[in-house]
């Protein structure tokens, strides 16, 4: 029987609309006759908009864009996650993989063992499984060809591609690292303190702000079935189920 989640759709086409039309007009527009609140606002909305790519390639690595349709659920992943940083689907859906099954051990790509290492050695530890020579030949490809695109009405446009393409994808990383895996995750690398992941308390919009929810970590991990807009759902009732326990 062919499944398909049209919410989960809708939601993924909306996003990726948000994050091409505000490419689009931010390559048109030189820098120069920006004021600066509005080029900080638009490196913020990109930068969101970019975690937002990464989230909707997620929800595909757990088959749950197009359920019955894995073909094209994965298809829409590959797009995705191409578009946000020329990465390579089955080796991330590989690593995620990983992650899920063997959670805060040596055999979790996105984990460090090291009690001592802190945040920027496990931040460059992280990116160091997923970057490649190729990936990188890829980006620069990628941002050579919106410069070339942005050109034709700015002549800055490499400015445009720095601030609002390259910025955002760096900022980005650093967002899903550390509310996708180092607060999370961070309390497991004790021996001696051995936990599940956790849930990040923050309210629904700041928790949709900071990472498209993924911040109710133990909830992911707990049902990686739900979509990322229906972890609040399953967060508040684990917390019904805590509090009545």
């Amino acid at each position: 029987m062919i499944v398909i989640n049209l919410k989960g759709l809708l939601y993924a086409a909306i996003l990726f609309l948000c994050w091409l039309c505000s490419l689009v007009v931010l390559l048109q527009n030189p820098v120069s006759g920006m004021p600066i609140w509005l080029v900080i606002s638009a490196v913020l909305v990109r930068t969101v908009l970019q975690t937002a790519l990464f989230i909707t390639a997620h929800d595909a690595m757990h088959g749950l864009l197009m359920p019955g349709m894995q073909r094209w659920n994965h298809r829409i992943g590959a797009f995705t996650l191409a578009l946000y940083g020329a990465l390579s689907y089955q080796r991330c859906r590989d690593k995620h993989r990983l992650h899920h099954r063997h959670t805060a051990s040596r055999h979790d790509p996105d984990f460090t063992m090291n009690f001592n290492t802190g945040i920027v050695g496990w931040y460059l530890n992280f990116m160091s499984n997923y970057l490649s020579a190729s990936q990188l030949i890829s980006l620069l490809s990628i941002w050579a060809f919106w410069i070339t695109i942005g050109s034709a009405s700015n002549h800055a446009a490499w400015m445009n591609v720095l601030l609002f393409c390259t910025l955002p994808l760096l900022l980005s990383s650093i967002q899903l690292f550390v509310f996708g895996t180092y607060l999370p995750h961070r309390n497991q690398r004790d021996p001696l303190n051995q936990r599940d992941p956790e849930s990040l308390a923050l309210p629904t919009w700041l928790s949709l702000l900071t990472c498209f929810h993924f911040g109710y970590h133990r909830e992911h991990h707990e049902r990686p079935d739900l979509p990322w807009y229906d972890l609040p759902a399953q967060r508040r009732l684990s917390q019904m189920l805590a509090a009545s326990q």
